[in-house]
């Protein structure tokens, strides 16, 4: 009988560890790592989160180029991580062909689709963010002038721009829209040339830019702060980067899908297949002027939260493309 009993605490007590086993979460960033004061550190801002409030275990890797983003995921899969996070659409292709080769493993591909029986595919309504922050230059432009300095060109990106140019036609129908996209080798991480396209615009006239080019765009906010004009941050919150000079930022809340999927696995109602994050869902938004709530004003901030509201009730459709 104590053999029996013996035996039946040592399941018991195994079944135990088993469930308080902490989940496993390995992430691959996205090209130019931490620090990018945008879209690499609102991931891992959730993450961060995550750990705090679920009591995960994480790890994190830099690849130093998209050319080592399969071998980092494969590594996770084969480490038996529960779960593994691709983060941007330039690691499709690998996150598709790992999470193939591990079907038992969930996965989540941000930014873009990957269609898997074990992958959760986040997207972002861009575009309806873009429209806010297009909607507050347009309001603040002295030149009737605005530009745009993207990385990567591809439809992903298109979305900000367009979705910022018809916000600024939408408080100014005069404003005149200037776009220019990086080239080189690292589109997302090159501030020195998002300096020297920032600085085209300007003499253009173009006096508000808004970059979504990752760490590029840190050569935009420079250039805005030379210059003396106004700059608009993207995907975190850049506001503090240059105090009065950026106006605000488009939030584009990784973080908050992040952990929400993190959250799901815990729980044990992850599903597969595509989450759309919008104004609705606090996919992106603006931040909350802290810095400039006086350059702006009131009159101006009430209409861009009545043109979020009227995105929400859908009065307000912003085009992606």
């Amino acid at each position: 009988m104590r053999k029996i009993l013996t035996f039946l605490m040592s399941i018991m007590l195994a079944i135990g560890l088993f469930a308080a086993k902490p989940l496993k979460v390995g992430i691959v960033l996205s090209t130019g790592g931490l620090g990018d004061k945008s879209f690499n550190d609102s991931a891992y801002r959730g993450l961060e989160e995550a750990h705090k409030d679920l009591g995960i275990k994480f790890k994190y890797v830099e690849p130093a180029s998209p050319a080592e983003d399969e071998e980092f995921l494969r590594e996770y899969a084969e480490a038996g991580y529960d779960l593994i996070i691709a983060t941007g659409f330039q690691m499709t292709q690998s996150a598709q062909v790992v999470a193939k080769d591990y079907p038992d493993t969930k996965f989540v591909m941000i930014d873009d689709v990957v269609d898997l029986p074990n992958v959760k595919s986040i997207k972002f309504k861009e575009e309806e963010g873009s429209f806010l922050v297009g909607a507050v230059a347009g309001m603040m432009t002295k030149n009737n002038a605005v530009g745009f300095v993207g990385g990567m060109e591809n439809p992903l990106i298109k979305k900000f721009e367009v979705g910022f140019e018809q916000g600024a036609e939408y408080v100014n129908p005069k404003v005149k829209f200037y776009s220019v996209y990086t080239t080189g080798p690292n589109p997302f991480n090159d501030p020195v040339r998002g300096k020297e396209n920032a600085i085209s615009e300007i003499n253009q006239g173009a006096d508000v830019l808004y970059h979504a080019a990752g760490g590029t765009g840190m050569g935009v906010i420079a250039a805005a702060k030379e210059k003396g004009v106004y700059a608009i941050g993207v995907d975190s919150d850049q506001d503090g980067v240059a105090p009065g000079t950026v106006l605000t930022s488009m939030l584009k809340n990784i973080d908050v899908a992040v952990y929400d999927t993190i959250k799901s696995v815990v729980d044990g109602n992850f599903k597969p297949g595509v989450a759309v994050y919008g104004i609705k869902e606090n996919g992106v938004g603006t931040t909350n002027f802290e810095y400039t709530k006086d350059i702006i004003g009131k009159e101006k901030i009430a209409k861009i939260q009545e043109i979020k509201n009227k995105i929400i009730s859908g009065e307000i459709v912003v085009k992606d493309k």
